[in-house]
């Protein structure tokens, strides 16, 4: 089979969209009523004895739960959340791996029919270690993402290459401005059902991709199998071959640990401080993702034609700082839709940053590379439940604290995200051209 061109290779492209859509929309249903099952779960568990005054099948309560309640939930949901990336972290070249020797539709497919089973697992979880197995199923499953931006790479071409990865990034906006909604609506009846209907549309996509999707990449540019590309570190190690590449895993390493802690600790966050349930969650989040879509599907391109990759990076991350900013500050919830808006705007760096490290990728690399990039973002995706949730956001709503302090972990995103800053200027500045970063063979 030949790579495709032309309308085979816009068709291709809309094919590998509508299946990262469908996939995402899966994963966002989930988010907003995960924290709550934890609860129930570890509640209800006779295994347990920590007890959190909450009812199984309560989604919501008509006042604030107390600090230590929310406190210990927070513990959980870290753990749990660094298990999930523990897998992908472990998986992800692995899957880029096989991607690059076997072709990119294979690995999709089984990843996508694992998922539906996973979640299918986790909604049939009767106690909270049913669902930690089900979440390290996810993330082995869930490093199928190192594959799709594979995919993307293999059709795009040099003038299309950051406008596809912002449709990628419009996707996941997508998806993830309607899966919280639905799963906030679904959580409010029984916190079960998002589960399930994550899993009917994960065997969905699987279906549409068994029928629809084709291969990206041929047989006479596939690579050979070996054992140091599944090693998650040692795929790391191979960024050496590009410092350029390398350069620009760091900046990517810092958005994703302050992106993954908003991510982990937001719902916990949002019910504490200003009392949100479920269902205001979902539409919270449905924010975040209709402001993305709109941001990296209508506006990647113009701005990176305007001002260039590297200044989008710089612009991007700068506005991102500033909104974490302004999480961790504000004092009621009305102000968090204003932030989310203004903060999509630096949804333009991630699309331009993954632009400049495909253009500077062999073709036949792009799935080791990606799953190098994906290995060393899931490192972040580790430590951030870890770090935001069980350590910082536990801690400075505790008693213990020194401070009375929940937005503690906003403002270290903050921080992370004007280091990567200064990180990205100094990086440019070492390589101008980034068509000849690319030959040098040591950092």
């Amino acid at each position: 089979m030949t790579q495709p061109s032309g309308n085979r290779r816009e068709a291709a492209i809309a094919f590998i969209l509508v299946t990262l859509f469908i996939d995402i929309l899966g994963i966002g249903i989930i988010v907003p009523v995960l924290p709550d099952l934890v609860i129930e779960l570890v509640d209800t568990d006779p295994t347990e004895t920590i007890d959190l005054n909450v009812q199984p099948g309560d989604s919501g309560e008509d006042t604030p739960r107390e600090p230590h309640i929310v406190a210990r939930a927070g513990r959980y949901v870290g753990v749990i959340g660094a298990s999930y990336a523990l897998m992908q972290f472990l998986f992800a070249p692995i899957m880029g791996a096989l991607s690059d020797r076997f072709g990119r539709r294979p690995v999709i497919l089984i990843s996508l029919f694992g998922l539906g089973i996973d979640f299918l697992i986790q909604g049939f979880a009767p106690n909270i270690w049913w669902l930690f197995a089900g979440r390290l199923l996810a993330g082995v499953m869930g490093a199928n993402f190192t594959t799709a931006n594979a995919y993307i790479a293999d059709v795009s071409t040099d003038e299309t290459r950051a406008r596809n990865f912002g449709f990628v990034g419009m996707m996941f906006g997508l998806g993830f401005s309607i899966g919280p909604a639905i799963g906030g609506l679904l959580g409010d009846f029984n916190l079960r059902w998002p589960f399930f209907a994550a899993a009917g549309l994960a065997l969905l996509n699987w279906l549409y991709g068994y029928f629809v999707l084709p291969e990206s990449l041929p047989p006479e540019k596939r690579s050979g199998f070996k054992l140091r590309h599944m090693h998650p570190l040692g795929t790391i190690a191979q960024l050496r071959v590009y410092p350029f590449v390398a350069g620009l895993a760091i900046i990517f390493a810092c958005k994703s640990l302050a992106q993954r802690g908003l991510e982990n600790v937001w719902v916990l966050y949002t019910g504490f401080r200003y009392d949100w349930d479920p269902w205001t969650n979902g539409l919270a989040l449905s924010l975040v993702g209709i402001t993305a879509a709109i941001v990296q599907g209508g506006m990647v391109r113009p701005i990176v034609r305007r001002f260039g990759e590297r200044v989008t990076v710089i612009l991007g991350t700068s506005i991102a700082a500033v909104a974490f900013l302004g999480y961790a500050l504000a004092s009621e919830g009305w102000m968090v839709p204003l932030i989310i808006m203004f903060g999509a705007l630096g949804g333009v760096a991630g699309p331009a940053i993954q632009s400049l490290v495909t253009s500077t990728v062999d073709e036949t690399e792009q799935g080791k590379i990606q799953g190098a990039l994906t290995s060393l973002i899931s490192l972040t995706n580790i430590a951030a439940p870890i770090l935001f949730n069980t350590v910082l956001f536990s801690y400075f709503i505790s008693d213990r604290a020194f401070v009375h302090l929940p937005g503690a972990p906003f403002f270290v995103s903050s921080l992370l995200l004007v280091a990567s800053i200064f990180i990205a200027i100094r990086v440019f500045r070492r390589f101008p051209d980034a068509r000849l970063a690319g030959s040098e063979s040591t950092p």
